[in-house]
């Protein structure tokens, strides 16, 4: 029986689907749908009327020298289920169609965080991407001390910060959220070079109908002020940190990068999840000072690599003589 792809561009109309993948999941694209900034979109294989396969593809508008331009991403390659077809099989399926879908409005296309770096290498170089090799740092939380594997730097800090006064929570009113954004956007973006979402994405997670177990905003007080946060989503036996940020020269005695980190795992380790990975590790051979910072806390480094795909034909076969 052929594969039937559809495609679903509104929360509403997508059906109750199988699958623990938060990456692919409704909620998620209910989120996006509803930020400033970003157009989701879903795309279901289905084999005869059961779905076997999701890809939730994000574009988001981008501000540049040129203009305005888009980037679509995928974080890693789907999610399969009900089927005894190969995962690469389908997969292959949901590829060609969405470099077909965009590769002609968004000038990049993106897969990242691959949980297996060589996943699809064919179907991707079938349709034109080339890969550049990425970092990954993700912490085993579920040996009985969770600072194992942490330098005795990072320890001290820790006892340091919260000796000297400061506090940790899970921010639940929306104006904390909106205080701990506000320090995120002025002391988190210019460091890390990240996009930072629209402010209604991180409102969200103050909703009542916000899903208790997709993910937390923890923040670091210190007299009654906050001086630093982190963000989480939780997918399977993994935490992710999203954003981390702290008023580190403000502040300098009380660490609150540190303690924002830090809390995020603890909550991690003790509801459970075996694993907490750090999103974004950037390049293996370029010096990132976030990465050394994430590193303290006991990581290990993974090797793995992200697919590109340029909208510019020239540009795009440049690339794939340099990187493959």
């Amino acid at each position: 029986m052929a594969i039937r792809l559809t495609t679903y561009e509104h929360a509403k109309d997508i059906p109750e689907l199988p699958g623990t993948n938060v990456f692919h999941s409704t909620d998620l694209f209910r989120i996006l749908e509803q930020t400033p900034g970003y157009r989701p979109v879903l795309l279901v294989a289905f084999e005869g009327d059961k779905p076997i396969g999701k890809l939730l593809c994000i574009t988001r508008r981008n501000f540049r020298l040129l203009g305005f331009t888009e980037k679509t991403y995928v974080y890693g390659v789907g999610e399969y289920f009900n089927t005894e077809r190969k995962r690469e099989e389908i997969f292959n399926e949901l590829l060609t169609y969405f470099t077909t879908l965009y590769k002609e409005g968004s000038f990049l296309l993106e897969f990242r965080n691959l949980e297996e770096p060589l996943f699809g290498y064919r179907y991707f170089r079938q349709n034109g991407y080339f890969p550049v090799r990425w970092l990954r740092v993700r912490n085993s939380i579920h040996h009985e001390q969770l600072d194992k594997w942490m330098s005795a730097s990072r320890k001290r800090q820790i006892a340091r910060g919260l000796k000297n006064g400061a506090s940790i929570e899970i921010a639940s009113s929306l104006e904390d959220i909106r205080a701990f954004f506000m320090m995120l956007k002025k002391y988190y973006s210019p460091k890390v070079h990240r996009y930072l979402p629209d402010f209604h994405l991180f409102a969200f997670f103050s909703e009542e109908s916000f899903p208790a177990g997709m993910g937390k905003i923890f923040i670091v007080r210190y007299k009654e002020k906050i001086i630093g946060g982190s963000v989480c989503l939780f997918s399977d036996d993994t935490a992710y940190l999203m954003f981390s940020a702290g008023m580190r020269k403000s502040y300098p005695l009380l660490y609150p990068g540190v303690l924002a980190v830090w809390e995020a795992m603890t909550y991690a380790r003790e509801h459970g999840y075996s694993h907490f990975e750090f999103i974004e590790a950037g390049l293996p051979f370029k010096k990132f000072s976030y990465r050394d910072f994430i590193l303290r806390f006991g990581g290990k480094q993974l090797s793995t690599r992200r697919w590109f795909k340029v909208r510019w034909n020239w540009l795009n076969r440049l690339l794939i003589r340099i990187y493959v």
